[in-house]
């Protein structure tokens, strides 16, 4: 809040905004991960918005820079597209610009998704038809499309019998 508002800060507002203050300066938090955070501590979205909007005016609390660090962080632990866009909205954030995101972490979806696949397993260029719907799986779990998953066994020439 600005100085000349502190002194008419309600007590609510006050606890609030140390709340917020407090899961900030752990890490970037979305501003609806704030306002599940501060209603499971009995504070309404009334008592609340204000007060993350007035955070987010003074650059505390930023939506865009949360996205981009969170899809950062999740790129680096190998999730692909798919799931990190939906991750992102049940946080609030309906878009992010993920392919510069990618481009600047792995380089592309495709080398990405090679890299997480070369790290479970090991090459085979021949699978059985269950070794390749288990490994298709565990690559569409971590978000990465049925095409993504096709175009790379094309690529590393893995067929199954």
């Amino acid at each position: 809040m600005s100085e000349a508002n502190k002194d008419d800060e309600s007590p609510v507002a006050k606890e609030v905004e140390e709340i917020c203050l407090r899961l900030l300066a752990r890490r970037e938090h979305s501003q609806k991960e704030l306002l599940n955070k501060l209603a499971l501590r009995g504070f309404s979205k009334d008592d609340a918005l204000p007060v993350i909007d007035e955070l987010a005016e003074q650059g505390w609390q930023d939506d865009l820079r949360y996205a981009e660090n969170y899809a950062r962080f999740r790129i680096r632990k190998g999730y692909g597209p798919i799931r990190v866009k939906q991750e992102l909205k049940q946080n609030g954030i309906a878009a992010v610009d993920l392919e510069s995101i990618v481009r600047e972490e792995a380089g592309s979806w495709i080398a990405l998704l090679e890299q997480v696949y070369s790290k479970k397993y090991p090459h085979d260029t021949v699978l059985d038809r269950s070794e390749w719907a288990k490994r298709s799986r565990f690559l569409l779990h971590r978000g990465f499309s049925g095409a993504m998953i096709n175009a790379l066994f094309d690529e590393l020439n893995i067929r199954f019998l």
